[in-house]
């Protein structure tokens, strides 16, 4: 039984490794959030210490390595993004490997400092690329691998999120601290093509607002038109139509490729890699880390070029814009 340590236990993505560690048969010994809306610790370790204070919590963690001889194993890192370099930080120091949620880092030259301290430390840095343990895109990278060698696909990607006016005050909606709308909803997928299609060879992003992203990235194997989008106005009329507020779409050669479920224990699968030694480590996570980089930092060209037919939508004002 392997002892973990989670930090960031009050946000949206939590309870996935909360589960994920209960699943793979281990314990929680401490959790750490400046928020105490954590009662979700109590349906899988109700014995484990809460802490709101870091200092608290580091000197909660010491007190047992000297009283009780416990050795912490994995910290899981759930908090947000631009804490996660520091926080992956602290767990090498510590001892423990890291799990870190997406995005590892905000920049690619983050990923050289932390090689160092892994080595340094003796210590391993794991990223929880979850969509490359999803059935559907592994059928999808089996189909690709053995069409010819010489083939390019033509694939459309678009994932629709919506968020409400919350998402703009919270950490979310600020660029420095989320990487915006491409790092923060679309880095998995950027994971995902890069593993499936190989390496990047353009990058050109026509559209990059406060509620969406969309650009054209051309692999080894593909030429890929995406779009991403938090804005609900966006979602198709049948999405809508149903209720939906979400909406996932990747098109391969004009054919919908199906992977709306199979999304409930994806983080338990990544979990149950890494404590057997085969978790995505930071090299795995490079090639998404410079492509989010790159989009966040390039001048969109407009509706040029090959683009995403959704980025002709009508774009949306910011809601606080003039309000506040």
């Amino acid at each position: 039984m392997k002892n973990f340590a989670l930090l960031g236990a009050s946000g949206f993505v939590a309870p996935r490794h909360l589960k994920a560690i209960k699943d793979t048969g281990n314990q929680l010994i401490a959790a750490l959030d400046p928020f105490d809306s954590v009662g979700i610790i109590d349906s899988y370790f109700p014995k484990a210490n809460f802490f709101v204070e870091p200092e608290r919590f580091d000197r909660y963690l010491e007190k047992r390595k000297y009283e009780d001889g416990l050795t912490l194993d994995y910290f899981s890192i759930c908090t947000p993004n631009h804490l996660h370099d520091a926080h992956i930080r602290m767990a090498l120091r510590r001892g423990a490997d890291a799990i870190c949620e997406k995005p590892l880092v905000l920049n690619p030259w983050n990923i050289d400092a932390l090689e160092k301290i892994e080595q340094e430390s003796g210590q391993k840095v794991w990223n929880v690329l979850q969509l490359r343990v999803h059935p559907s895109i592994i059928a999808l990278k089996k189909k690709v691998d053995a069409a010819p060698k010489n083939k390019i696909f033509d694939v459309d990607l678009t994932y629709l999120t919506s968020r409400g006016n919350w998402y703009y005050t919270s950490w979310k909606g600020k660029e420095e601290k989320s990487g915006g709308i491409a790092t923060n909803i679309g880095v998995h997928f950027y994971d995902m093509l890069a593993w499936v299609f190989g390496n990047v060879k353009q990058n050109t992003v026509h559209l990059h607002t406060h509620d969406r992203a969309s650009g054209y990235l051309e692999f080894e194997k593909a030429r890929v038109r995406w779009f991403l989008s938090i804005n609900e106005d966006v979602l198709p009329a049948e999405i809508k139509a149903e209720g939906q507020r979400t909406y996932r779409s990747i098109k391969l050669e004009g054919e919908e490729l199906e992977f709306s479920t199979g999304f409930t224990d994806l983080h338990t699968r990544v979990y149950e890699g890494i404590i057997n030694g085969k978790g995505y480590n930071l090299n795995e996570t490079r090639k998404a880390i410079e492509i989010v980089h790159e989009v966040r930092t390039q001048k969109p060209i407009g509706l040029k070029g090959d683009y995403h037919p959704f980025a002709r939508k009508k774009l949306s004002k910011h809601p606080f814009v003039g309000v506040l």
